[in-house]
């Protein structure tokens, strides 16, 4: 067992290959999560002060793990496709402006922003191969109308990983404003909000941070948080949320003022545990590890014949994420055959998506590869 692998309780036939979809908890989370169902159970919300404690050091770790200014520009949404829709319908668009994004998105990256043709918006998909200058595309396709640059910091599909500062430094320079999908990147690479200049991030806690589903980040910078229109309304958004009788309210001058309603306070236990988990073991170590398994993946697959890698191999370009498909199998059917012999992956990107976090044990990468030596 690795020094990482104690911290989890798989079963051991099982190959976990697939933190690009649904990560599993680790076994400190699972604890949290215990005993506070025991404590509903038993004490109903008796210590409902210290959820809220809890609440706040999760926005603390979340500002820390992307190196935000404040935890003023922290909120607490349901999902990646809530807190994009926080800035799709915030802004105040003008007939024939331009957002521009990738062909590849995941369609919380995508649908939502083509949703605003209604308002007279353009939506520029811009097409590339894994090996291509996609920044360079991105950056030509901007012109006069575009308005805001929308793209993954790690495509889901082909495991591509973009030069986020490189964009973000053009959109700096012609006032586009900059909306980051960080969901494949938060937790297993180092991220820095401030460095790739983005004006606006989300990333749901269920995959690389390790939590449960139904909460994400959402980081709004400082200068936008009070020009994005509200289309939610709640007691939880208000400047004073305590006042419950309060006729006059304003909402809040933080990033709370996305958050309409009552706090998610089950995932709000699981993902705290787990982002204190990674930000023990540290965000350098855990990047090293992920991209050290990539690497052994890459390696092993290209000595087999057989194999097809098609994610880019590019050393700049690697994430947790890779896509092969075998030249002996359909995809789908190599998918089904993985399944039946525990293997936890998923069919992405014309190909099988791998991908391993940083505490997977180098002996399950070999129990892969000797699966897929025929």
């Amino acid at each position: 067992m690795n020094t990482f692998e104690k911290d989890f309780n798989l079963k051991d036939e099982l190959i976990h290959l697939n933190h690009a979809a649904v990560a599993p908890w680790p076994i400190r989370t699972q604890i949290a999560v215990q005993a506070f169902a025991e404590e509903n159970t038993q004490q109903g919300s008796i210590h409902y002060l210290q959820w809220i404690e809890r609440e706040a050091n999760l926005r603390a770790l979340l500002k820390r793990l992307i190196k935000a200014d404040s935890i003023d520009e922290i909120a607490l949404l349901k999902s990646t496709s809530e807190a994009l829709s926080v800035v799709a319908y915030g802004i105040d668009w003008n007939d024939g402006d331009t957002i521009i994004t990738s062909a590849e998105e995941f369609p919380s990256n995508r649908l939502l922003w083509q949703s605003l043709k209604q308002f007279g918006v353009n939506i520029k998909l811009i097409e590339y191969k894994p090996d291509d200058d996609a920044e360079q595309l991105i950056i030509d396709a901007c012109d006069q109308s575009t308005r805001l640059i929308s793209i993954s910091a790690v495509q889901y599909a082909s495991g591509r990983r973009t030069d986020l500062k490189r964009i973000g430094e053009h959109c700096e320079k012609n006032n586009i404003l900059f909306c980051v999908d960080a969901i494949q990147q938060l937790g297993a690479l180092d991220f820095d909000v401030n460095e790739v200049k983005a004006d606006f991030v989300a990333a749901d806690g269920h995959k690389w941070m390790l939590g449960a589903e139904g909460l994400a980040l959402f980081y709004c910078q400082q200068q936008h948080i009070e020009k994005l229109k509200l289309h939610q309304y709640g007691w939880h958004m208000v400047e004073n949320m305590h006042d419950f009788d309060a006729t006059e309210w304003t909402p809040a001058h933080s990033a709370r003022r996305f958050e309409c309603g009552s706090p998610n306070t089950l995932g709000i236990v699981a993902l705290e545990q787990s982002l204190t988990l990674l930000e023990t073991i540290g965000i350098e170590n855990i990047e090293k590890a992920v991209i050290d398994n990539t690497k052994f993946l890459i390696n092993a697959f290209s000595k087999n014949t057989n194999i097809e890698i098609l994610s880019s191999i590019d050393a700049e370009k690697l994430s947790g994420i890779v896509v092969i498909k075998h030249k002996n199998k359909d995809s789908l059917e190599l998918f089904e055959y993985l399944k039946e012999h525990h293997v936890l992956c998923a069919p992405r990107g014309g190909g099988i998506r791998f991908s391993p976090h940083y505490y997977t044990p180098r002996h399950k990468l070999e129990e892969l590869i000797a699966l897929l030596d025929f």
